[in-house]
């Protein structure tokens, strides 16, 4: 994904496209997403993630190099439809695998699992970067990232946990089974809304990462090399975030991390909108990827744990509307640049990230509060 959206304005300009079109050829690859979650979480909770995850992650590599062979916008478009169900398909799976292995942990570990994500990002980031900068050809690029990314899916099988054989913290057993139906249909409730801020969250990391690039070059002028900079910062400071939000949820609760990672996400986005040199745009993103970074895994893994035996359906739920935000963000955006300023468009982002804060008390239930005392008496 990190090489996919340092690559997007040399494809836009190879393929001869505007920025509004790009937003709406931008609607497939969220659109494959969408439907490549909708078969990969119930296929997931029956096949297990050693069989789905890695198939998908080799079929996503596979499919990384097609948007940068795409020489018009209808072969663009079938390439991101391709590389959005594979991807969409690994998202899932890859999710309702980690949520089994925190119920075994016993302490949340969900967070650790997105800063590996963020790491591919800087990593893609720094060396399409330099790429960009040596003149090298986007196709030899993506191929080469893809290539390695299929390997190491494939490499991971046998180190996945297996259908029927995931072992489970007791605590989370017994909360579970004395479960009463009446608040099981509760949970199933509570599953969509947190899907609903999903959407909100990941309209924002959407927007990221599709326009910060472009962002800098078409705002402030900045060369193609500087601008591949304004994604990396906020992929690195989302690593940063995702690599201390595990200690942090430990310690005040996921619905903090939610709510004050939703609110200096609203205040970094307005920095980078509003920043009128490099420096406090890039200290604005940097604040956006640091209060995103622990927002998604926190909806997931709620979601994931509702219902063991649900989990991939679940997280599905949760993944697909999530999946619409990053099927309209980009949309969106650009369809907005058709009225004002792109630095204006973000301002939405604010006002998506506010509200999101307003509603993290979704996460404050006697489910969490037991799951969350489950892990301290697990830790000692």
């Amino acid at each position: 994904m990190g090489a996919w959206v340092v690559h997007i304005p040399a494809i836009e300009e190879r393929v001869g496209v505007s920025h509004a079109v790009l937003g709406g050829l931008l609607v497939l690859l969220g659109l494959g997403a969408f439907v490549g979650m909708q078969i990969a979480g119930p296929l997931t909770d029956r096949l297990g993630a050693r069989v789905v995850v890695p198939v998908s992650g080799a079929l996503c590599g596979a499919s990384l190099v097609l948007p940068a062979l795409a020489q018009d916008p209808w072969t663009l478009a079938g390439a991101l439809l391709v590389f959005g169900f594979c991807n969409g398909a690994l998202d899932v799976s890859m999710n309702a695998h980690a949520v089994h292995v925190e119920k075994a942990y016993g302490r949340p570990v969900m967070s650790g699992f997105h800063a590996t994500f963020s790491v591919g990002g800087v990593v893609a980031a720094l060396a399409s970067a330099g790429a960009a900068g040596a003149g090298a050809d986007p196709a030899a690029g993506m191929a080469a990232v893809g290539a390695s990314g299929a390997v190491i899916a494939l490499a991971s099988a046998r180190a996945l946990l297996p259908a029927g054989r995931v072992t489970e913290d007791p605590g989370f057993a017994r909360e579970e089974e004395a479960t009463p139906a009446v608040e099981r249909r509760g949970e199933a409730r509570r599953v969509w809304f947190l899907a609903v801020l999903a959407l909100m969250v990941m309209l924002c990391e959407g927007a990221a990462n599709d326009w910060s690039a472009l962002h800098l070059e078409d705002v402030l002028g900045a060369p193609a090399s500087t601008a591949a900079f304004a994604y990396g910062t906020f992929a690195a400071a989302m690593t940063v975030g995702r690599l201390l939000a595990d200690r942090i949820v430990a310690r005040f609760g996921s619905r903090a991390v939610l709510r004050h990672g939703a609110a200096l996400a609203a205040v970094g986005i307005t920095l980078a909108a509003a920043g009128p040199w490099l420096w406090t745009v890039f200290t604005g993103w940097a604040l956006f990827g640091l209060g995103l970074s622990g927002c998604v895994p926190q909806l997931f893994s709620a979601a994931g744990h509702a219902d063991a035996s649900a989990a991939g359906a679940n997280v599905s739920r949760v993944a697909r509307l999530g999946y619409v935000g990053m099927l309209a963000g980009p949309a969106v955006i650009g369809w907005l640049t058709h009225l004002v300023a792109l630095n204006t468009a973000f301002l939405l982002l604010t006002v998506l990230c506010a509200v999101t804060a307003a509603g993290a008390r979704v996460l404050d239930t006697g489910a969490d509060r037991a799951r969350t005392s489950e892990m301290a008496r697990s830790r000692q």
